[in-house]
């Protein structure tokens, strides 16, 4: 099992939290007390966060099976309470979920990159093939001449990208 600080220790895991709950959900991870379950206002007492934040931060990683919950019913006021604890040894399965769905669509984007030829507007953009061919290799936004668009270094670096995932992914 990865402990929390081990796992916000790692730099691609913080990287990955980071883009995911921002630095205040990072500082809710880093303060989020070691043992046990607590309430969304506990842990808002607990850390000095924003109760609006650790919430915010909670539902995010409950939704990525980062945290999870259990709910407990008060038997005078029928208040429900849930009780929060992380699950960090869930965060190696979900960065394989998550690689292994940005591999899906890098090589979605390779197939397109290698299947189209392209064109470039300096005013308007770049276009395949598909979309001058009907207007002489004229710009269909601004009629100006296009030039020929050479994909090469952009086909390389996805190539790269998406043998780096599968190695990382055991895809090999």
């Amino acid at each position: 099992m990865v402990g929390k600080d081990e796992m916000l220790a790692d730099p691609a895991i913080r990287a990955y939290l980071l883009r995911l709950i921002g630095n205040e959900g990072i500082n809710l991870m880093e303060r989020f007390p070691p043992d046990g379950e607590f309430s969304d206002e506990e842990l808002a007492e607990k850390t000095g966060i924003n109760l609006n934040s650790v919430r915010h931060t909670l539902y995010t990683l409950y939704e990525r099976r980062l945290a999870e919950y259990r709910r407990i019913k008060d038997p005078d006021t029928g208040w429900l309470t849930y009780l929060w604890m992380l699950r960090t040894d869930q965060v190696y399965p979900v960065l394989k979920e998550e690689l292994e769905h940005v591999l899906e669509l890098l090589v979605k984007r390779e197939k397109y990159e290698e299947e189209n030829d392209f064109f470039i507007c300096d005013e308007c953009g770049i276009f395949t093939f598909n979309d001058v061919f009907a207007t002489d290799f004229a710009c269909p936004q601004c009629g100006e001449p296009l030039k020929h668009f050479d994909n090469e270094m952009l086909l390389g670096a996805l190539k790269r990208r998406i043998e780096a995932i599968r190695k990382s992914t055991g895809h090999v």
